[in-house]
This record gives structure tokens, sequence and C-alpha cells, in this order.
């Protein structure tokens, strides 16, 4: 299978730099080109700051190009540029995600701009990989990742709506400084607990976006506004063939900030359809996984949640799925950090279970997961219809 030339959008952001960590040695995907805001345009790749806490791994020295600049899709596909990972704020990526992906660069986006918006697809591989065979269907090969926060949360809520069904679903979380990025990471007071606990909006997206990837995708002929009001100004996006009936379920969230630099933490309770025990939740959760193609992918965990007695959240935070690591190295070791840790598990009810859940929010909720959603389109022969021609 040949290997697609990669573009990261973003140069010097805490997520950018986790995805250029991750195509440092890439079986699949090569780094090829880098975009990058007019403060970080026309500088090096070596010029500037390596803000993550591993070491920074060999990259190609290349020259940051203009996200303004009118000519960036030209430049992008005279350099073979198939693949492209956006890693920049939703104003940025609309409309530049549309203008790559009409081009036919697959884009994959960890941006909110496009996420539930009929056509393109919102995707976590081990929750719903199915909603991915509506991709391109729109006329534009763009896919989307989650909200962070969502992961911990949608992963063993999928295994339980499968099994046992779901009414209602209550979740409250503690969220790490590096969700914000950069800012709040590299601030002394942020550090020393001088943060706001408030993350506008956070709660809204992730309820809508867990009965969003829970929900069922659909064939139909639909021409409703996209739920995200940023680019209403394209219409062309909703006439779509696909759509997502969302999960009847009530669900309620509440999200803070918290001083911790890497890792979201969450505590459930979720009321199921059908009564069970404790034993057949923990099987439940213990047995869930990807589907064995999409498991196959370099990102993909050796088991997507990893059950624990209680969360430790320094001890737990790079979970492979077999094993917790200390000191991983993100460039060669993809899986690190991409399994769910789940804790605390017990039932207060023949109907209701409770737990924790805890994952590294800038890698399997952020650079890690997107990328596996681009990995699962590749083994899946969904991106040769995509490519340079």
């Amino acid at each position: 299978m040949q290997r697609h030339s990669a573009v990261v959008l973003g140069a010097s952001g805490l997520v950018a730099q986790r995805m250029q960590q991750r195509l440092a040695n890439h079986p699949w995907f090569e780094l090829t080109a880098v975009v990058g805001s007019r403060r970080t345009a026309g500088r090096t790749l070596d010029s500037l700051d390596w803000n993550l806490p591993e070491k920074k791994p060999v990259l190609p020295n290349l020259t940051v190009l203009d996200a303004a600049d009118d000519a960036l899709v030209k430049q992008l596909k005279d350099v073979g540029i198939s693949v492209a990972f956006s890693c920049i704020p939703a104003s940025v990526a609309d409309p530049l995600e549309l203008a790559l992906a009409s081009s036919g660069i697959a884009v994959f986006s960890n941006a909110s701009a496009f996420r539930r918006c009929d056509g393109i697809p919102l995707v976590i591989s081990d929750v719903n990989s199915d909603h991915l065979e509506h991709f391109g269907g729109s006329g534009y090969a763009l896919a989307c990742a989650t909200n962070c926060t969502l992961i911990p949360l949608a992963v063993p809520a999928a295994a339980l709506a499968r099994t046992f069904g779901i009414r209602n679903v209550k979740m409250n979380s503690e969220q790490a400084l590096s969700g914000a990025g950069y800012e709040l990471v590299l601030d002394a007071q942020a550090l020393n607990g001088n943060h706001s606990p408030e993350i506008p909006g956070e709660a809204e997206k992730t309820a809508s976006e867990l009965l969003h990837v829970l929900g069922t995708g659909v064939n139909t002929q639909r021409n409703e506004v996209c739920p995200m009001g940023i680019h209403r100004n394209h219409q062309s996006i909703t006439e779509s063939t696909s759509h997502v009936i969302a999960l009847d379920a009530e669900v309620e969230v509440s999200c803070q900030r918290v001083t911790r630099i890497d890792g979201h933490q969450i505590f459930v309770s979720i009321q199921l359809e059908h009564p069970t025990t404790i034993d057949n939740v923990l099987a439940c959760l213990e047995n869930w996984n990807p589907t064995e193609t999409v498991g196959k992918c370099p990102s993909a965990p050796h088991r997507s949640l990893h059950i624990v007695e209680q969360i430790d959240v320094e001890e737990h935070l790079w979970s492979n799925g077999l094993e917790f690591q200390s000191q991983p190295d993100p460039s060669t070791d993809l899986k690190a950090g991409m399994a769910i840790v789940i804790g605390s598990v017990r039932m207060t009810s023949p109907t209701n279970v409770e737990f924790s859940a805890y994952s590294h929010n800038t890698v399997r909720g952020a650079a890690g997961g997107t990328m596996w959603l681009a990995e699962q389109a590749y083994i899946q022969n969904k991106l040769s219809n995509h490519q340079q021609a």
C-alpha cells in the first residue's frame, strides 16, 4: 500500500506538535508539509520551540506555509499532498478544510468546525467506525474526530449501549490544562492553580457529540443547515445523502478545568435499559474492541478499555491497553496513551452503573484519535479516490 504525503495544518500548537510527533516514523503517512499562521509562516520547523515533554523526534526541516495564502491549495497539490491533518482552531478550519477537501486532499480534522454536519463523518474508530462509510459522500473528502472530553465517555458508553441499552447518562469531568493548548501549560500561574475552572461550551459539545456517535447512520436526502453555526454560507455541505439519527437518551454533562497538565478524568452514572450484574458489566467493558480491520491500525491500542480497580492519574496516563508506561516515546510507539482507563466500576441498582474513566487528552483525545481515523480510512482503502492525480 502506498505511503501518503501528508500536511499538518498547525505548526507550533500543542495538538499540531503531537501530530508532527506521530508522523515522524509513521508507516503509512509521511510529513511533507506544514501550514501555520502568519506568525510562523516562512519559518522552518527547526526554528520553532518544541514544547512537548518528550524529546523532539527527527522531523524534516520544512518551511511553514501560510494558511492565509490564496495559493496554498496549489502549493500543497504541487508537492503531492494527498492527506491533511487539521490541528487548527475552528475559525481557521473553515473554510480552509473545505478548500482542501474539495480539491481532492483527504482531510482528517481535530477542529470542531464541521462536527455533526450531514455528509461529514464524525468518528471514534472503536465506537462508530461504520459512520466512515459516508466519507466523501458529500463531495468533500473530510472526516472529523470528536471533542477530547468525549473520548473517555463515549467508548465505555458505546459498549454498554450495544449490550444493555442506555436511557440516561450523567457525567462530570476534571480536565487537564493541556485541553486549552499551550496557553495554560506554559503559564506559571495556571500551573500553580490560578486559572478559571470554567470551560465555556464544553458540556454542550460533549453531550451532543455523544448522542451523535452513538446514533445510527442512514442514507437520505437532507437540506438542513449544519448544527455548528460557523459555516452557514456553505449550503452545499448540507445537500448530502447521509445523515445520523442521534441516540434517544438523556445526557447531563458538567465540565471543569483542574490543575493537571495532561489527562481528562470523568465520573459517570449510566442508567441501562435492561437489568444486569456487575460481572456482566465488567465482561462487556473488557471485551469491547474495534473491528478486526480497524484494530490493525498502527495507532489502535491493544485493548480499547484498560480496567483497573481505581484510577491513579499519575500512573495511568499512558496506557496501550495492556500495560502502563512511564516515559513512552509517542514518535515510535503509536499505541502509547491510546487506551481508555476504567476504574471504580460499581452497580448501584440492577440498571445503574457508575465508573470513572481517564484518557490522555492530547494523544487519544486529539492527535492520536485523529490519526487513527485517517489510518482507518487508509486500511479500508477509502483514500484511493482522493489522492493526488
